[in-house]
């Protein structure tokens, strides 16, 4: 009886961890599929082949493509240091905390190709274009709360600041700019400067009229 008792811990203790082992190979081969050209042909079959499994396997972990899909956004978040956003808002100067929001994003979106083919895969499928926007809408509610933090504007300004936050932080401008041949450093240095008058509104030197003294005549 003592035998049985101490046998049975041990037996699911084994499970668990042949479970989260399986599962950590699974990611890494949906993550290497996107990494692909073909990678927004990512299918449940695909990374059971490439994992050297059953389809059933990978159905039993994730349920769904989009189980399959959001799982793999989350191990790349993690990897790419999103966590590290939780000590960019603790910073109490809302400039210092953008500031480190936007290197985080920078660092997290230049963290793995298999974003990209995680983005392609999403422009034709509906479900995971709504699951990234969720994800997505994170973002937003950041910005937002560094926005009130500043301070200063109407709401509707302050709609107009979180919007133009939201587009300069995004994936497809940062991936806009790396395909001009900047690195990651780079477009965090060009997007830093930016964000902060944003930020700032009308003590920034940003105006965004047509006729405003920060735009140029030529835009």
């Amino acid at each position: 009886m003592s035998h049985e008792r101490t046998s049975r811990p041990y037996s699911s203790a084994k499970r668990e961890a042949k479970t989260a082992e399986t599962r950590g190979r699974l990611l890494a081969a949906a993550a290497a599929l996107l990494r692909e050209p073909a990678g927004r042909t990512l299918s449940l079959e695909a990374v059971a082949a490439a994992a050297g499994v059953t389809r059933l396997t990978v159905y039993n972990q994730f349920g769904s493509r989009r189980g399959l899909l959001e799982a793999t956004f989350d191990a790349l978040a993690a990897a790419g240091g999103i966590a590290d956003l939780a000590d960019a808002m603790a910073i109490s100067d809302p400039k210092e905390s953008l500031a480190a929001l936007v290197t985080v994003f920078c660092g997290f979106w230049s963290s793995d190709d298999g974003l990209v083919g995680l983005f392609a895969t999403a422009a034709g499928d509906t479900e995971l274009t709504e699951s990234l926007a969720e994800r997505n809408e994170r973002r937003r509610l950041a910005l937002a709360a560094l926005v009130r933090r500043q301070g200063g504007r109407d709401e509707q300004l302050q709609r107009d600041a979180v919007d133009l936050l939201f587009a300069l932080t995004s994936f497809a401008v940062f991936h806009m700019l790396r395909s001009g041949g900047r690195e990651p450093d780079a477009i965090c240095a060009l997007l830093q400067p930016l964000c902060d008058q944003a930020l700032r509104g009308n003590d920034g030197a940003l105006n965004l009229s047509p006729r405003g003294p920060g735009v140029s005549a030529g835009l």
